[in-house]
């Protein structure tokens, strides 16, 4: 069976991807409109009736803000951490309290949502709780580490069992410091709770790639303190001075923040 991954939107306006196979699939993330999220999917030949399940990295509205009505309107399980749950609650940004639809998981896990093999586990920002997901379908696996603060052990040992990254590169660090942004803003981006730069992102990427690690996907990239050229040229050089050529040991792609990526299909 063919697999199929899809971002929707991949930045601070609004986080959404898509993981699924010609007959059922899975969104991570829900921080754009229903009416975007039924319109891209139909764009690429989704069935919107088809999405099974959505898994919540954290609290943010940027990820949360469609969670209420997927999760009530269309009865589709919302998966996340207890506390990542208390945090959609309280949030502003969903108007519909999650009910019958409400799915509580653990770090460390695994759980199975039809083929998928889900295991949740600890990313460090500042939100109420925090987390990527590893996923397996069949010889492939997936992992999600959007909002990084920092990069940890944990982190770094689901990625050396990975073939498929998706994996934050949030700013420069000279456009982040002689930018607009007042400084309490940009010491909380910088810190290690906050965002991963372009510059840490290319640094575990050469210590860490492995010839099983297939594709990598930047993703949340900021408007203001990135370019999705900056960001993928400061992740090719060193990975290329590592010795890793992009094309051929590994697939190198930027993810835009308010437009859709290709459809990428895995047999």
């Amino acid at each position: 069976m063919k697999l199929y991954f899809l971002s929707l939107a991949s930045g601070s306006s609004g986080n959404c991807y898509y993981l699924g196979t010609s007959e059922y699939g899975i969104l991570i993330d829900a921080g754009i409109g229903i009416r975007t999220i039924r319109k891209i999917l139909k764009e690429n030949s989704i069935d919107f009736s088809q999405i099974i399940a959505l898994l919540i990295t954290h609290d943010h509205a940027d990820h949360i803000k469609t969670a209420g009505c997927l999760g009530e309107t269309y009865h589709i399980p919302v998966y996340a951490t207890e506390a990542v749950h208390k945090g959609i609650d309280s949030s502003r940004y969903v108007t519909e309290t999650l009910g019958t639809s409400r799915r509580i998981i653990e770090k460390g896990i695994t759980f199975a949502i039809r083929d998928f093999h889900i295991t949740a586990f600890e990313v460090p920002h500042d939100s109420t709780d925090n987390v990527g997901y590893h996923i397996r379908f069949g010889s492939h696996t997936f992992m999600f580490a959007t909002d990084v603060g920092h990069i940890t052990r944990t982190i770094s040992a689901y990625v050396s069992k990975t073939n498929h990254l998706i994996i934050e590169a949030n700013y420069d660090e000279e456009m982040l410091l002689s930018g607009s942004y007042p400084q309490f803003l940009k010491e909380r981006v910088s810190s290690s709770t906050g965002h991963l730069s372009n510059r840490e992102a290319a640094e575990f990427l050469a210590t860490h790639y492995h010839p099983e690690l297939k594709n990598i996907w930047l993703c949340h990239l900021s408007r203001d303190n990135n370019h999705p050229e900056l960001a993928y040229k400061t992740v090719n050089i060193r990975l290329f001075n590592e010795g890793i050529r992009v094309g051929k040991d590994v697939s190198l792609t930027t993810l835009k923040r308010s437009t859709p990526s290709d459809l990428y299909e895995f047999d």
